[in-house]
C-alpha cells in the first residue's frame, strides 16, 4: 500500500480533501477558507499525501526568514499506520533544505505521544511548554525545535 502514496504541493483542487482530513483529525479544525487563504500566503507551503488521487494527509509550514514553523500535520484516521506522516515530514524537511531553511519548530499536544515520537525521529527536541495552548480543552503544548542541518 505504501508504494502508491504520492506527496505533492497542495493546490486549490486539494482543498476539499484537505478539509476532510482536517475535520477528521481535529475538534477545533480550520475552515476551508483558512486553507484557501494559505494558498495565497507568501510564507506558507503545504504538501498533501494522496493515495489514488485522494487526499489522505497533509502538512503545512510557514517560512519566516530562515526558520520553518510547522502549522499543521494530519493524516486521516482511516490511513494511519502506513508511514504517511513520516513521508510528509520527510518531504517537508527536504523542502526546507531546498529553501535554505535551517531550523524548524512546532507545537504538539503533550498527550500526543505518537506525533512526538515522529518529530523526534527528525531531530525535534523539547524547547519549552505553552501552558493551556489548545483552546478546546486548555491542554498544554510542547514546543519542539529541530536543526535540519543535523537531520
Amino acid at each position: 500500500m505504501e508504494n502508491n502514496i504520492v506527496i505533492e504541493r497542495m493546490t486549490a483542487k486539494d482543498i476539499d480533501g484537505v478539509f476532510e482530513v482536517e475535520r477528521n483529525c481535529f475538534e477545533d479544525y480550520w475552515s476551508k477558507d483558512a486553507f484557501k487563504k494559505e494558498l495565497s500566503n507568501d510564507v506558507a507551503r503545504y504538501l498533501v499525501a494522496k493515495i489514488d488521487d485522494k487526499v489522505v494527509g497533509y502538512v503545512g509550514i510557514w517560512f519566516v526568514v530562515d526558520e520553518g514553523h510547522i502549522t499543521n500535520v494530519a493524516v486521516h484516521e482511516d490511513y494511519r499506520g502506513r508511514k504517511i506522516g513520516d513521508k510528509l515530514i520527510q518531504a517537508l524537511v527536504e523542502l526546507c533544505r531546498e529553501s535554505n531553511i535551517v531550523s524548524m519548530t512546532l507545537e504538539v499536544r503533550v498527550s500526543n505521544i505518537v506525533a512526538q515520537n515522529l518529530y523526534k525521529k527528525y531531530g525535534f527536541k523539547l524547547a519549552g511548554i505553552r501552558k493551556e495552548y489548545y483552546s478546546n480543552n486548555k491542554e498544554d503544548a510542547m514546543i519542539m525545535w529541530s536543526d535540519i542541518k543535523a537531520v
